[in-house]
């Protein structure tokens, strides 16, 4: 049987913040994951601008997230046994204990703690997030994530997108709770342009 190709890395451009969650966001640095993989972590690197982009930083003043290939083979480590935990979870099936054991180590990791910047100045003050090791700091920010939609009552609200080629799951916060696509401007537009593509040709035959 021959071995599963590895996923394509993708050129650096947006993550796509739309899950609602960090740990839903986390997930979503792989992917297309039921049609052909994309890697959006495919670098140190990457994984650093992920986690700024997500707000998960230490700040300016501490100058970039040190990310090392240790915390990028870690990253993705988690990253799949929390996608697989969340699945899982949401099929009401028992779920893998090396996933479990490998969520709970990193949530057991020191995370990051909210500090005021300063100087504090204003009646708004600006927050900056602190930590030793940035980057394990930030996993375990959302490991720990991750247990909590898990275990809370918010997972019945977890839902993969509809669109097949799409794997993005997302937490839908819609009144009705009818959300289908993981985002109107993704694949919601594109489900519509299809639809009404579908409707003209059936409208010429």
């Amino acid at each position: 049987m021959p071995a599963a190709s590895a996923p394509a890395p993708e050129p650096a451009t947006a993550f796509p913040f739309i899950g609602g969650r960090p740990a839903l966001n986390f997930v979503a640095t792989l992917g297309k994951r039921h049609t052909t993989p994309l890697e959006r972590l495919p670098d140190p690197a990457a994984l650093a601008r992920w986690i700024t982009e997500a707000g998960l930083h230490t700040g300016a003043d501490d100058g970039p997230v040190r990310i090392g290939e240790a915390d990028l083979g870690h990253a993705r480590t988690l990253r799949e046994a929390v996608y697989r935990l969340v699945r899982a979870a949401m099929l009401e099936e028992a779920p893998d204990p090396d996933d479990v054991t490998r969520v709970n180590e990193a949530a057991a990791l020191p995370d990051l703690a909210p500090q005021f910047a300063e100087p504090y100045a204003g009646p708004r003050p600006v927050l900056r997030w602190t930590a030793a090791r940035p980057g394990p700091a930030a996993l375990a920010t959302v490991a720990r994530d991750a247990v909590l939609l898990i275990g809370g009552p918010l997972l019945g609200r977890v839902k993969e997108c509809e669109n097949p080629t799409c794997s993005l799951l997302f937490l839908d916060d819609s009144q009705a709770r009818r959300r289908r696509w993981c985002s109107m401007d993704r694949c919601g537009n594109l489900a519509k342009v299809a639809g009404y593509r579908s409707r003209g040709r059936a409208a010429t035959r």
